[in-house]
C-alpha cells in the first residue's frame, strides 16, 4: 500500500496540466532512477525542485507534434522572440540571421539561459547563430517523455542553466513497430501541419540482453499568409497604429540630395502655395486632390502623417507590410533516431545516433526600392521619356505649381517592387549526435554505487540561400533607368512583358547568403551512490566530471571574395564572419544529499567551470526537501550561476545600418524626448547605428531562489504553489535606442557626433553593463475521482504569475519601470499571468480531454502622434486583451492494433486580439502579437497509429 500511496503522490504533484492525470505503473522491483536536476539516483518521489512530466500521450492528446508547438503551451516559458513567426518579417540587432531558429526561453531568462538536453546530455546549438539549441531538431516521434526543471541547475548541468533545463527523453526498450499519422488543416485556408512516423523496437533487454530501436520522421508545416488572415491590418488609425513605409506599389515621389529631380532641384520639397512653411516630400499621386486614392490598389492606405508626427508626409501612400509576411513559416523536418543497448548483468552499454535535417523558408515584404538614395545612384532615376512621366508631371504641378520649372528632370521615388515578389530565404539545416555511453552498479569499499560515462559528438550546419524577391543592385538600377519599368502603374494597369522579363533578368535567386556551425564535442562521467547512514537515513553523494569543446564558424558571405556582385538588402553579414572559433570547458562537479531528520533532506551540490579565455567560475547549489506529515511538503533551493559570453557577441564585427524611424530625437537637445518639428532641438533625427560583438565581454552572473509548498489533503486533491526569484549581473544586453535616448546620461558615449555636434553614429554593441531582477509564482491544483466504475475524471489548473520583471541600464541607475504587462520590442514580453486548464474523463476505449490556454492582455505600443497628443484615435485603447482559447481532443482504442485522436483547436475560433506591434525602424510586425498568440484560428486535428506487433 505504501508503494502504491508513493506512485500515487509522483502522479500528482510537480507535473503540468494534463500531465498530471498519467498513470504511473507499480511493480514489485524498485529501481532507482535519475531525476532532471539531480545526479544522485534514487527512489522516483517528488524531490526539492519542482520539474514538470509531460509525457508522450499528453503530447499526443493535445495534438502537438513538433517541440516548438510544445514550449508555446508551457507557462513557464517566456514570450521572447523566439518563434519562427517573430522572426517572420525583417529584423534587427540581435534577431538578425536567427533564420529558422526556434527556441526554449524559460522564465523569461532568454534562449542562451535555457539548457536543452537529449537524453540527459547536450546537443549542438542552432549552426546560424550558435547560441541556442534549435527545438526543431529534436526528434519528437521518438520521445517517451519531457522532463522540465523549472530551477536553475547550474550546479548540476552546466553554467548556461540559469532560467531551467528542458530534458527529452527517447523512448527505450520499445519491441514492436508502429506507424503513425497525423494531421492539422485550419478552418480557413493555409497554415496545415502534418507528420508521419515509423518506430521499430526489437529485443528486450531483461529477456534477451539487447534492444534496438529506430525511428524516421517527416513533418511539414505549410505557409500561413498575412493575407489569408483578416486580422493582419496595420491601417487602423482609429485604434493608434499605421504603416511607416512610403515603398508602396505605386511609388511615392522623393525629394533627394544626390541630384537635382522633378520635385526639388536641392533636396528640400515644395510647399503649397498660401499653405504655410511646411514642404512636402514623399508624395503619391494617387493621393493629390482628383486622385485615385492611395486604397484605389490592393494593400495600400493613406501614410498617416499624425500618427507618425510628420507633417510633410501628408501626401503619401503606405502599404501593408504586415500582410506580406509569412505568419507561420513553412517548415520541413525530417529526422531519424537510431539507437542500441546491450544488457550485461545490470550493465548498460548503448549506440546512439540522432540526425535532423531541417529546411525552414522565412517569406515577407517585396523590396521597397529607393531611386533616391545612394545605393541606386541618379542613373536609376526615371527618366522624361518614361510612359508615366507627363502624368506624373502634370498631377504634381496641378498642386505645387513651383515645380512647373524642373520639367525634364528625372523623378526620384520609394517604389514597392511587387514584380520582384516576396523576399524569401530557405534556411536548411543539417544535424547530428553520436552517443556512445555505459551505466550500471560498481561496488566500492563495501558499498554500492551507480556510474554513468559517455562520448558524444555533435554539430548543426545552417545555410541560408536567397529566393525571391532579391536582385542585383546594379543590374536592377540600370533596368529602373531605362524607363522600361513603370513604377508609377495606376489601378488595373500591369507591367508589359518586356519590363518583367528585365526584372527577372536581375533576380539573385539561388545565391547561397551565408551559413555557419557549430560542433560540441563531449566526455561525461558521473558516480552516486550511498556514503554512509545517520539516525534519519542513508547520505546520497554524486561526482562527476563534464569536459567538453564548443566550436563555431560562421561564413558572413559564402561567395568568392573577388565575386560579390551587391544585392539590393540582402542581410549579408561578412562583417560577422568567423573562422572556426572556440573555447574548451572543464567542469567538475559533486552533490550530497543529507537525511537531516526523519521527514527532511538537504541537498547541497557545487561546480567549478573553467572555459578557456574567460576562466573559472564556482556555482554552489543547495535545496531542501521537508515533509512533515505525507499530506504536506515543503521544499525550496538557492543557486547561483553563470553563462558565458557567445561567440557572436565576443567576435562578432561591426554592422552599420541606418535608423529609419521618425520617432527619434537628440537626446540632448530636446528635453520632452518626443518628435515636435515645431519645437527648436526636437525635430526628428536619421542617425545610423553600429551593432557587434566586443572581444572584452565578460559573463553574466545570477542568483536565484525557490521555495514552495506541495499539498495533498485527499487522496482526491493535490496543489502546488512555487515563489521564485532569478537576478542577474553584468547582464550581456543589446539596448534599445529608445532606452538609450532615454537614458542618455548613461549612455553619452555611445551617441558619436560629427564636428557640428549632430548625432551622426548610437554605438549598439552588446555591452556588459545591467542587471535584472525577475520573480514570479507558479502555482498548480489537481482534483479527480470517478463516476462510475471503468471511469475517471480529473480537473486541473497550472499557472504562471509574473511579480516582477525589472532592469537598468548600468548598476549605478536606477531601475526602470516594471515591465510586467507592458509591451516591449523583440525581447521577453512579460505577461502578468499565463495558465492552462484542464478537464479529463475517461471511459473504457473512450478519453477526452478540454484544455483552456489563457494569456493576460499588457499595455500596448504607442506610436509618436499619440504619444506626444498630437492625434487622439476614436477608438484607441492603451490595453490589449488577454487571449484565450480553448482545444477538446477525444480518443478511441477500441479497434485492435489502432488508436485514434480527433480534436479541435481553438474551438471558439478566437483571433489574435489586436496590439500595435509593428517596428518603424525595420518595417517588421502588425497587427497581432506573435509572442503570444496562433495565428491559425480554429483547426482540426486527427492522429491515426497502428501497431503491426
Amino acid at each position: 500500500m505504501k508503494l502504491k500511496k508513493l506512485a500515487h503522490l509522483i502522479a500528482l504533484i510537480g507535473v503540468v496540466g494534463p500531465a498530471m492525470a498519467q498513470d504511473v505503473p507499480v511493480t514489485g522491483k524498485i529501481q532507482r532512477v535519475e531525476i532532471t536536476g539531480s545526479s544522485i539516483k534514487r527512489i522516483a518521489k517528488e524531490g526539492a525542485l519542482p520539474v514538470e512530466i509531460i509525457s508522450r500521450k499528453q503530447l499526443e492528446d493535445q495534438g502537438i507534434v513538433t517541440a516548438e508547438q510544445l514550449i508555446a503551451t508551457l507557462n513557464v516559458n517566456g514570450n521572447g522572440s523566439d518563434n519562427l513567426a517573430s522572426n517572420a518579417d525583417v529584423t534587427s540587432g540581435a534577431q538578425r540571421g536567427n533564420n529558422g531558429a526556434s527556441s526554449a526561453n524559460l522564465r523569461g531568462q532568454g534562449s542562451d539561459s535555457t539548457l536543452v538536453l537529449l537524453n540527459g546530455r547536450r546537443v549542438a546549438t542552432h549552426g546560424m547563430k550558435g547560441s541556442a539549441v534549435d527545438l526543431n531538431s529534436i526528434p519528437m516521434a521518438a520521445v517517451e517523455r519531457v522532463e522540465v526543471l523549472k530551477d536553475g541547475a547550474s550546479a548540476i548541468y552546466g553554467t548556461d542553466a540559469i532560467g531551467g533545463v528542458i530534458n527529452f527523453i527517447l523512448r527505450k526498450n520499445y519491441n514492436g513497430l508502429e506507424a503513425q499519422a497525423f494531421t492539422d488543416v485550419a478552418q480557413e485556408s493555409g497554415g496545415e501541419i502534418g507528420r508521419v512516423s515509423l518506430t521499430g523496437g526489437w529485443g528486450d533487454l531483461d529477456a534477451n540482453g539487447w534492444n534496438v530501436l529506430a525511428t524516421v520522421a517527416h513533418s511539414q508545416n505549410k505557409a500561413l499568409r498575412g493575407d489569408q488572415r483578416d486580422f493582419v491590418n496595420t491601417f487602423q488609425p482609429d485604434r493608434g497604429v499605421s504603416v511607416d513605409t512610403r515603398g508602396s506599389p505605386h511609388a511615392n515621389i522623393f525629394a533627394t540630395t544626390l541630384a537635382p529631380t522633378l520635385l526639388s532641384r536641392t533636396g528640400t520639397g515644395p510647399t503649397i502655395p498660401g499653405g504655410g512653411t511646411t514642404t512636402y516630400n514623399g508624395i503619391s499621386i494617387l493621393d493629390l486632390p482628383g486622385g485615385a486614392g492611395c486604397t484605389s490598389i490592393d494593400g495600400m492606405g493613406p501614410y498617416d502623417e499624425k500618427l507618425w508626427n510628420s507633417a510633410g508626409a501628408a501626401y503619401g501612400c503606405a502599404w501593408d507590410t504586415g500582410r506580406a509576411a509569412v505568419l507561420q513559416q513553412p517548415v520541413k523536418n525530417s529526422n531519424a533516431l537510431a539507437r542500441a543497448t546491450f544488457q550485461s548483468g545490470e550493465h548498460q552499454f548503448f549506440i546512439e545516433g540522432v540526425g535532423s535535417n531541417v529546411e525552414v523558408s522565412k517569406r515577407f515584404s517585396p523590396n521597397q526600392i529607393s531611386p533616391g538614395a545612394t545605393t541606386f545612384g541618379a542613373s536609376s532615376f526615371y527618366p522624361s521619356t518614361g510612359a508615366a512621366y507627363n502624368d506624373v508631371y502634370n498631377r504634381l504641378v496641378a498642386v505645387f505649381p513651383s515645380i512647373s520649372a524642373n520639367r525634364g528632370l528625372p523623378i526620384a521615388y520609394r517604389w514597392r517592387c511587387m514584380d520582384c515578389g516576396n523576399r524569401e530565404i530557405v534556411t536548411e539545416t543539417k544535424a547530428a549526435r553520436f552517443l556512445v555511453g555505459a551505466d550500471g552498479p560498481l561496488n566500492l569499499f563495501g558499498n554500492r554505487f551507480d556510474y554513468r560515462v559517455g562520448a558524444s559528438r555533435a554539430f548543426s550546419e545552417s545555410e541560408s540561400q536567397l529566393g525571391t524577391g532579391f536582385n542585383y543592385t546594379v543590374a536592377l538600377a540600370n533596368a529602373l533607368g531605362s524607363g522600361k519599368i513603370n513604377p508609377f502603374l495606376l489601378p488595373g494597369q500591369t507591367q508589359s512583358q518586356e519590363a518583367i522579363d528585365l526584372i527577372k533578368s536581375t533576380s539573385a535567386a539561388g545565391v547561397t547568403l551565408y551559413g555557419g556551425k557549430t560542433i560540441l564535442t563531449q566526455v561525461d562521467a558521473a558516480l552516486s551512490g550511498e556514503i554512509f547512514k545517520l539516525p534519519a537515513g542513508s547520505v546520497m553523494a554524486a561526482i562527476g566530471t563534464d569536459l567538453r569543446r564548443e566550436e563555431y564558424k560562421f561564413n558572413g558571405d559564402a561567395r568568392a571574395a573577388a565575386a560579390r556582385p551587391a544585392i539590393l538588402n540582402a542581410p549579408f553579414d561578412d562583417a560577422n564572419a568567423l573562422d572556426n572559433v572556440h573555447r574548451d570547458i572543464k567542469a567538475v562537479y559533486a552533490e550530497l544529499l543529507v537525511p537531516v531528520i526523519k521527514d527532511m533532506e538537504v541537498t547541497l551540490a557545487i561546480r567549478r567551470d573553467n572555459y578557456s579565455g574567460i576562466g573559472s567560475t564556482t556555482n554552489p547549489k543547495i535545496a531542501f526537501r521537508y515533509q512533515p506529515i505525507p499530506q504536506v511538503l515543503f521544499r525550496g533551493s538557492y543557486n547561483e550561476g553563470f553563462r558565458a559570453p557567445s561567440f557572436n557577441q565576443l567576435f562578432n564585427g561591426l554592422t552599420e545600418s541606418p535608423y529609419a524611424g521618425k520617432d527619434l530625437v537628440d537626446p540632448a537637445r530636446c528635453p520632452t524626448g518626443l518628435v515636435d518639428a515645431s519645437r527648436p532641438g526636437c525635430e526628428s533625427i536619421n542617425p545610423s547605428y553600429v551593432t557587434g560583438g566586443k572581444a572584452n565581454l565578460g559573463p553574466e552572473t545570477a542568483k536565484q531562489a525557490t521555495v514552495g509548498i506541495v499539498l495533498e489533503p485527499f487522496n482526491w486533491f493535490s496543489a502546488n504553489a512555487d515563489l521564485w526569484e532569478i537576478r542577474k549581473e553584468n547582464t550581456i544586453d543589446v539596448f534599445p535606442i529608445t532606452t538609450m535616448v532615454a537614458n542618455y546620461n548613461l549612455f553619452e558615449e555611445q551617441f558619436i557626433r560629427n564636428a557640428a555636434g549632430e548625432i551622426i553614429i548610437i554605438d549598439q554593441r552588446w555591452v556588459n553593463a545591467g542587471e535584472r531582477h525577475t520573480r514570479g509564482l507558479e502555482v498548480g491544483a489537481r482534483f479527480n475521482g470517478k463516476f462510475s466504475t471503468g471511469s475517471s475524471w480529473t480537473l486541473g489548473l497550472d499557472g504562471s504569475r509574473l511579480l516582477e520583471k525589472k532592469s537598468r541600464p548600468t548598476t549605478n541607475a536606477p531601475f526602470g519601470a516594471s515591465e510586467v504587462g507592458r509591451f516591449i520590442f523583440t525581447g521577453d514580453l512579460g505577461l502578468k499571468w499565463k495558465h492552462s486548464a484542464y478537464a479529463t474523463y475517461k471511459y473504457g476505449n473512450w478519453s477526452g480531454m478540454l484544455q483552456n490556454i489563457y494569456r493576460s492582455g499588457y499595455t500596448d505600443q504607442v506610436l509618436p502622434g499619440v504619444a506626444n497628443g498630437l492625434v487622439k484615435p476614436s477608438n484607441y485603447n492603451p490595453k490589449v486583451d488577454a487571449y484565450s482559447i480553448f482545444n477538446l481532443t477525444a480518443t478511441y482504442t477500441g479497434f485492435k492494433n489502432v488508436s485514434l485522436t480527433a480534436g479541435i483547436k481553438n474551438m471558439l475560433d478566437e483571433d489574435p486580439p489586436f496590439a500595435i506591434t509593428y517596428d518603424s525602424n525595420t518595417g517588421a510586425g502588425s497587427s497581432w502579437e506573435p509572442r503570444v498568440a496562433d495565428p491559425r484560428g480554429r483547426s482540426f486535428t486527427l492522429m491515426a497509429t497502428y501497431k503491426f506487433f
